[in-house]
């Protein structure tokens, strides 16, 4: 009996579960702008799958990893849901865009 397939399924639930609250306060308290760390983490997760050894911590890593990208759509997704009404909107939200330098004339 291989159980290998149950334990991925269950990091696969529980990633969905974790990463769904961990979306709604991002967006909360950052917006969407905040989605480069999620494609940061993301990456970061998948590419350490390719050197583990065993197939399930491989799997998990990679599974954790792709739930961390599909986070980067459902912040996209969660500003609409707040611009609808469905959530509650944060007028002190921080601003993660990297500012332009000013150009000084000489």
């Amino acid at each position: 009996m291989n159980a290998i397939g149950i334990a991925i399924g269950v990091v696969s639930f529980v990633s969905i579960g974790i990463f769904h609250p961990i979306v709604i306060k991002s967006e909360y308290h950052f917006g969407k702008s905040i989605w480069p760390v999620f494609a940061i983490v993301g990456a970061a997760l998948i590419a350490i799958s390719l050197f583990m050894q065993s197939v399930l911590a491989s799997s998990c890593m990679a599974v954790i990893g792709m739930s961390s990208l599909w986070s980067i759509l459902e912040l996209f997704h969660q500003e609409e849901r707040v611009k609808k009404g469905w959530f509650p909107d944060n007028p002190n939200k921080r601003n993660f865009t990297i500012k332009k330098a000013k150009k000084r004339d000489a």
